[in-house]
């Protein structure tokens, strides 16, 4: 890779235990690809704990806080007090993930499993706290969404220009993204735009704005094409970045530093760590 390209993983979940027996090499092959920072996820207070003990760990990697929505029904009734104590580590640069997710309502509809009311309002309570810790704390926040969109916009709306946003995993249509790009939201994308079968994706990844677009893994799942159906990691970043200049076309070089230069500015606790910034 070129040595004045770089790459940011702004999703990934490295306290994930199928990477327990390689992590080592896994952060040196993502080195190697020029991806210099990963940001590892927390999905729960367990999983963040270990997201800043990665961070202390390795100092391309840092980490972000939170509860993921599809476990909302297990989250303390007031996550605040504890999501506010881990936001005060040094290596937290943002919150997340959180958000919404009906796809478990949609897949138990009719089974009289679940009670819909009390997980659609415990998601939303834990999702507005991870938006107030993040407007007290000056943190950007990592959003979740699916099957949910017109609920997730709902509530974000509130919080226009209070914090900084960004759809992780984003796999809408132009519509859902105008909407976003409109409220400032930044758009990640993952090896879904890879996947031969994505063509309205990369329809609506062409009519995006550069500078609203960052790149993800959400390691170890979603691998890229060639990798697709296999533990996906870091390093298989620049395959997604390929993609995406070959959809915009423009040189790859392009799209990782200006991606990295958006990732920087929305996590600036990174930003501001960074003496060299990459030029596009």
């Amino acid at each position: 890779m070129s040595p004045n390209m770089w790459l940011v993983d702004t999703h990934a979940h490295l306290d994930d235990p199928v990477f327990s027996p390689d992590l080592e090499q896994v952060i040196a092959r993502a080195t190697e690809t020029s991806v210099t920072k990963i940001i590892t996820v927390g999905v729960n207070l367990e999983s963040s704990r270990a997201a800043i003990a990665l961070a202390e760990r390795y100092a391309g990697v840092f980490a972000v806080v939170g509860w993921h929505p599809t476990d909302a029904l297990n989250a303390p009734a007031n996550f605040s007090g504890l999501l506010r104590q881990l936001c005060n580590h040094p290596r937290v640069v943002g919150i997340g993930e959180t958000g919404l997710d009906y796809h478990r309502l949609l897949q138990s509809k009719g089974s009289g499993s679940m009670d819909v009311s009390t997980y659609i309002r415990r998601q939303k309570e834990l999702f507005v706290q991870h938006l107030e810790i993040a407007a007290e704390k000056g943190l950007s926040v990592i959003i979740h969404q699916r099957d949910a969109f017109d609920d997730t916009i709902h509530i974000i709306s509130e919080y226009k220009g209070k914090i900084k946003m960004v759809f992780h995993c984003f796999g809408g249509d132009y519509s859902q993204a105008k909407k976003l790009l409109d409220m400032g939201v930044k758009l990640s994308f993952t090896g879904i735009v890879t996947f031969k079968n994505a063509f309205t994706l990369r329809e609506t990844l062409r009519k995006i704005p550069l500078e609203s677009i960052m790149l993800e893994t959400d390691a170890p799942y979603l691998a890229p094409e060639p990798f697709r159906g296999k533990r996906c990691e870091p390093a298989y970043l620049v395959h997604t970045a390929k993609r995406v200049a070959e959809v915009l076309g423009v040189p790859l070089d392009v799209i990782a530093n200006r991606t990295t230069e958006t990732a920087l500015e929305f996590f600036e606790k990174i930003g501001q760590q960074c003496v060299t910034k990459p030029k596009y």
